[in-house]
């Protein structure tokens, strides 16, 4: 009879402490789809769209710990560019609020992630509910195809044009040369006029 108690006991120490290694909050931002999704103790209970980086700009993935918080902070290095209710986890990254909704859904930010800003403190209460340290970010994917294949098409486009443009500007170099020509060349010289004597 020993030998099962011992075993349900050291069984339930695993489940117990396995559930206190588990994070209570897991913030899953994907930015293939540009989306977060937020777990609450294993329960999906919200899904936001978000806005990753734009072109030029990056978002790092990986799984991070929320690290200093602050309901109101001032980017520095945009312009004081206002980030509400923001939760930093690598650096300067952070995930804050914004006014930009409209951009939300796709990629936008200098590297920060985006989302609406009564989201961004729902996110932040939960956060500090449950604990600085037991929260958890994990970033995922990449850049949209979609915003991928729009860069390509612009660019084929600019080529485009640009073969246009050097094409008229040959076109009229041409024109251009071949009236300075045809001004160079002298003109025709007038015949003599023929007078037809007859015997008076």
């Amino acid at each position: 009879m020993r030998f099962p108690l011992f075993l349900a006991m050291a069984l339930n120490m695993v489940f117990v402490t396995a559930a206190a290694a588990a994070p209570a909050v897991v913030a899953k931002i994907n930015k293939s789809r540009q989306s977060m999704d937020i777990y609450v103790n294993g329960t999906l209970k919200h899904n936001w769209k978000v806005s990753t980086a734009r072109r030029g700009y990056r978002t790092p993935v990986g799984r991070f710990r929320p690290g200093i918080m602050k309901r109101m902070h001032y980017s520095r290095k945009y312009n004081n560019s206002p980030m509400p209710w923001s939760i930093f986890f690598l650096g300067g990254y952070a995930i804050h609020g914004t006014n930009a909704v409209r951009r939300l859904g796709s990629p936008a930010s200098h590297g920060c992630i985006r989302l609406r800003t009564d989201n961004a403190r729902t996110l932040f209460n939960l956060v500090r509910k449950y604990g600085r340290s037991n929260p958890r970010i994990e970033i995922s994917g990449s850049r949209p195809a979609r915003v991928r294949k729009k860069s390509r098409r612009a660019g084929k486009k600019i080529k485009h044009n640009r073969r246009r443009i050097v094409r008229q500007e040959t076109s009229r170099s041409a024109r251009r040369h071949q009236s300075r020509r045809l001004a160079r060349r002298p003109a025709p010289a007038k015949g003599k006029t023929r007078v037809s004597e007859r015997g008076a």
